[in-house]
């Protein structure tokens, strides 16, 4: 079902919703302007124009699909990154066992393009939300969603939405990262509490325990390693308990994009429970991967053996302004970029088909439609000059444009990717 759906994105229209596309596009379908085979720099794409490398993304969802093989991890890689259920379908063709969210509508945008499992990695106690998941469970006995649950309270709300249900709707209790963390049960007795609580109702099924340790407070290896230790000491001591009872699996789950090698250290050490349990690993940033925070921040950093994450993403602007020597301005600003971890960065500029390093190129601020460059004796730059930024944050990446190119490195576009946010 889901091939079939994604193949409707062929036959959507282009026309004005998109940016950076060729004007002369307009009216074609996605298929028919991806079948022509463009190139970014010289078929009519307008400036400016998100593109992903074809390359770079391939390698990346390669490398992440061997990493959770190699850790014995199953993979359900966030999905609130992209937005995109085109690479929804990639990751679990990499091997994914399905796709983590984080809110109902990111569920129904997933659901609607046949992905049939889901970890919604959030509380759910809004009643029309869950009566709309319920219906989709009782209907189709091939959709399986877990989510969270973090008190009592939200138990009681998520049972009067779902009393008539034919089928439980599975949670795990979430522990929360520690004190002045986000989201999450803060002691193990508050956790018995909330476990009990799902015990005594008949529309939910504890299945397991999660949490997100990049939560960490003062996040140290020692530190992430300790709660990762936490959360699988609770799930031992839920099991022990008879709490699992009815669980065909017991979930395990954590790993964010920053400290998913502790992750893969401490669920390797999972001992046998009553049942399989499903060690479920959920770093999203790595299929765009970034020029900036989690380049600095990804665990390949640390344990470089294993492979590297590459950046795939590349923001093509031009200068439309170049008033004095020490300054020059883009024509891509905050709608075009993301901003809320760094700005921007200058990597290459293009001139008449020759790509250089931006050489004593800065990106020192942003307006809505502009970057503000800061040029050194030594920066060659030039009004109509192509300049190709790298980008900090996928996740705030992604959601700017509605359909990104993604280009070949001779700039041949092969596909486009569809966000949905």
């Amino acid at each position: 079902m889901a091939i079939e759906a994604l193949a409707g994105l062929a036959a959507e229209r282009v026309d004005h919703r998109f940016k950076g596309l060729p004007p002369d596009a307009d009216g074609l379908t996605v298929g028919e302007l991806a079948a022509q085979r463009r190139n970014l720099f010289t078929d009519g794409f307008a400036t400016p124009v998100l593109a992903l490398s074809a390359e770079r993304l391939a390698h990346n969802l390669r490398l992440m699909e061997a990493y959770a093989t190699r850790h014995g991890l199953a993979f359900a890689p966030h999905g609130k990154t992209s937005m995109a259920p085109q690479l929804f379908q990639r990751q679990i063709d990499h091997g994914a066992w399905g796709v983590t969210l984080a809110v109902p509508h990111q569920v129904r945008v997933a659901h609607a393009f046949g992905f049939r499992r889901i970890f919604l990695a959030n509380e759910l106690v809004d009643p029309a939300a869950l009566r709309w998941i319920s219906g989709r469970l009782d209907a189709d006995d091939d959709f399986r969603l877990v989510c969270y649950v973090d008190s009592v309270r939200g138990v009681e709300l998520m049972d009067a939405a779902l009393r008539g249900a034919r089928r439980p709707l599975d949670v795990v209790v979430e522990l929360a990262a520690g004190e002045g963390a986000r989201t999450g049960v803060r002691t193990e007795a508050e956790c018995a509490a909330v476990a009990d609580a799902v015990a005594g109702t008949a529309t939910l099924r504890l299945v397991g325990v999660a949490g997100y340790e990049g939560e960490v407070p003062g996040a140290t290896p020692e530190r992430v390693h300790a709660w990762l230790r936490r959360l699988v000491a609770l799930a031992v001591d839920f099991d022990k308990a008879g709490r699992f009872t009815g669980a065909e699996e017991i979930v395990v789950s954590a790993g964010g994009s920053a400290w998913f090698d502790a992750v893969a250290d401490v669920f390797a050490e999972i001992p046998d429970l009553s049942a399989p349990v499903l060690k479920l690993l959920r770093s999203g940033a790595y299929v765009s991967h970034d020029d900036g925070h989690y380049r600095k921040i990804t665990p390949f950093n640390r344990v470089p053996e294993e492979g590297a994450l590459e950046p795939a993403f590349r923001l093509w602007t031009q200068v439309v302004s170049r008033p004095s020597a020490e300054q020059a301005f883009l024509n891509a600003g905050k709608r075009d970029a993301a901003y809320d971890l760094d700005l921007p960065f200058a990597q290459v500029v293009r001139r008449d088909g020759a790509e250089r390093p931006a050489t004593g190129i800065e990106v020192t601020a942003l307006s809505d439609q502009h970057a503000w460059l800061r040029t050194a004796p030594e920066a060659d730059l030039a009004v109509g000059d192509w300049v190709g930024l790298g980008l900090s944050h996928p996740c705030t990446s992604f959601d700017k444009w509605q359909l990104i190119p993604v280009a070949e490195a001779d700039g041949t576009v092969v596909d486009y990717i569809r966000t949905f946010f």
